[in-house]
C-alpha cells in the first residue's frame, strides 16, 4: 500500500480535512493531495492550494538576514544596537549585547511584551519601539526560549533599515523572485483566496472539525509566522539548504559558508524529545538514532507545517495541514515516508525523585502551568486561555500526569484524543529548586526565582 493509500485513512483518524505532503529526493519532487479545503464548501485541496506556514516563516526570514551577512552588511555577534542604536529592553546587560545570533536561536531571553503595533507597514518598528521596558524571562544567554513574534521582527527591521524597504519587500526581492515563487506571500492580501486552504480546530470528535475563528495570525507575528506557501514551493526553499545555498536553477541564493553556518551554530533545547535536541540558526536540529535531520515546523490557528530536511539522503519532506493535532498526523506520514523517526520517550516508572524541588508556578504573561505533587507523582496544570477554552468547550483548567523519563524531563500523556502527547523539561536546580519549565519549546520561569543570574553565553 503506497502512502496516497494510506494518508486518507491517517486523515480521517486525526480529523484533518486536508493535507498536501510532498516529497523532495535528489531533486525531483512527487506530491500529493487529499481532502478539501473548507469542510463548509467542500472545495478539494490540490497541491497547488496555499497553506499558512506558521513559524516554518523563521527559517525564511534567517535565509534574508544571513544574505546580508554574506554581503557585509550584517554580522551574526554584532549587537543589535549596531543596526539599531534606539533599541533598548529593561535589561541593561541585554540592550548592550543581545545579538541576531541570540535572535536566530533564541537565546534572547526578552519577553514579548510588544503591546499592540498595529497592521500598518510600520508594524516592526513599533515592536522594536514598544519594548523599551520588555523584562527579561531569562538572562541573555542562559537557555534557549523560543520566542514566536517578537526575536524575528526585530530582526525583520534589522533587514529593512539595513534595505531600505519594508520586510515584505525585503523578502519579495531577496527570495521569492530570485526562486520564482508565485504563491509565497508574506501577507494576507497578497492570497489567492479561491487556492486558500481555511483552518479548521476539533471540538470533539462527534462534531468534526470546525472552522477557526481567526482566520490568520496578525502582522505582527509576520516575521516569525505569517508566509503562506504550497507543497512544492516549501520545497525549492529544501532544495536550497540542502544544495549548499544554490536553488534548483543554479542561482546562489545564499552562500555555502551561510548554509553550514545556518546549520552548525547551535544551542542546546531544554526538552529534546519534542522537536529536538539543538537549535540552529532558523532550523532545528534532531537526531534520528545517529542520522543528523533538520526540521521547520509551524502552526497558526488550525493549520499546520512541518518539514524535514535529510542532508544524507538528499532527501526531504513536507507535510501541509489545515486542522488537526500539530504533531502526531506529521509524525506518522514521516514515519511511513521515512522510517526511522524516533518515538517520544518512555517514563522511566523506578525513577525516584524529590517532587518538592518541582512544585511551584511556572508563569508568563498569559501562560500559568503549576506543578504539584500528591498521590506519589507530580501533576501538570494548565490555565487554559478563555477564549480557546470558549470556543473549544474545554474547562478553565486541565491537569495532566508528569511521567518522569529522566530527573529534568517528563512525559505528559494527552487528556483527551483531540490532543498531542508531549514532553516537559522542568530543569536548573541553581536555587535548590527548579527554575525553569520548558515545553513546546517556550521557556517559563518559576514564581519567586531570580532571573538575574550570570548569562550563559
Amino acid at each position: 500500500m503506497t502512502i496516497q493509500d494510506r494518508v486518507p485513512a491517517l486523515q480521517a483518524e486525526y480529523g484533518i480535512p486536508s493535507a498536501a505532503i510532498g516529497v523532495l529526493r535528489d531533486g525531483e519532487i512527487t506530491e500529493f493531495a487529499v481532502g478539501v479545503k473548507n469542510v463548509e464548501t467542500g472545495e478539494p485541496a490540490t497541491t497547488d492550494t496555499v497553506y499558512q506556514i506558521g513559524s516554518m516563516t523563521k527559517t525564511w526570514t534567517a535565509l534574508a538576514f544571513l544574505q546580508l551577512v554574506d554581503e557585509g552588511k550584517a554580522a551574526l555577534d554584532e549587537p543589535v544596537r549596531t543596526y539599531l542604536p534606539e533599541f533598548a529592553v529593561a535589561d541593561p546587560e541585554t540592550t548592550a549585547k543581545v545579538t541576531a545570533r541570540h535572535l536566530l536561536d533564541h537565546t534572547n531571553g526578552i519577553e514579548e511584551s510588544f503591546g499592540d503595533p498595529g497592521e500598518d507597514d510600520d508594524v516592526h518598528e513599533r515592536m522594536v519601539a514598544n519594548i523599551a521596558d520588555a523584562p527579561q524571562v531569562f538572562p541573555l544567554g542562559r537557555t534557549h526560549g523560543y520566542s514566536a513574534a517578537l526575536g524575528y521582527a526585530i530582526l525583520a527591521r534589522i533587514t529593512e533599515v539595513l534595505d531600505g524597504k519594508g520586510w515584505d519587500d525585503v523578502m519579495r526581492d531577496r527570495l521569492f523572485v530570485p526562486l520564482s515563487l508565485t504563491s509565497t506571500n508574506t501577507r494576507r492580501d497578497q492570497v489567492d483566496e479561491s487556492r486558500a486552504a481555511t483552518g479548521h480546530l476539533l471540538r470533539s470528535p462527534a462534531e468534526g472539525p470546525v472552522v477557526t475563528p481567526m482566520d490568520y495570525l496578525p502582522r505582527a507575528f509576520g516575521p516569525g509566522g505569517g508566509l503562506t506557501s504550497t507543497v512544492r514551493e516549501v520545497l525549492t526553499l529544501a532544495q536550497v539548504l540542502l544544495n549548499a545555498g544554490t536553488a534548483p536553477d543554479g542561482r546562489r541564493i545564499v552562500s555555502a559558508a551561510g548554509v553550514r553556518e545556518m546549520q552548525r551554530s547551535r544551542v542546546p533545547v531544554p526538552d529534546p524529545y519534542l522537536f529536538g535536541p539543538e537549535w540552529a540558526l532558523g532550523l532545528i536540529v534532531c537526531d534520528w538514532h545517529g542520522e543528523t535531520v533538520y526540521a521547520t515546523d509551524g502552526s497558526t490557528i488550525g493549520q499546520n507545517a512541518r518539514l524535514r530536511l535529510l542532508p544524507d539522503r538528499n532527501t526531504a519532506v513536507v507535510v501541509l495541514t489545515n486542522g488537526g493535532p500539530r504533531e502526531t498526523f506529521a509524525r506518522r506520514v514521516f514515519g511511513e515516508l521515512l522510517g526511522n523517526v524516533p518515538e517520544l520517550p518512555e517514563p522511566d516508572p523506578g525513577l525516584k525523585l524529590d517532587l518538592r524541588r518541582y512544585e511551584g508556578v511556572y508563569e508568563r504573561p498569559g501562560t500559568r502551568y503549576e506543578v504539584s505533587a500528591g498521590d506519589g507523582g507530580l501533576h501538570l496544570t494548565l490555565d487554559v486561555d478563555p477564549m480557546q477554552a470558549a470556543f473549544l468547550g474545554k474547562p478553565a483548567r486541565l491537569t495532566y500526569e508528569l511521567l518522569p523519563v529522566s530527573p529534568t524531563h517528563f512525559l505528559v500523556p494527552p487528556a483527551d484524543p483531540r490532543e498531542d502527547p508531549r514532553t516537559v523539561a522542568i530543569y536548573d536546580f541553581a536555587d535548590g529548586a527548579a527554575r525553569y519549565l520548558h515545553t513546546n519549546c517556550r521557556v517559563h520561569p518559576r514564581r519567586g526565582s531570580s532571573t538575574s543570574s550570570p548569562a550563559r553565553t
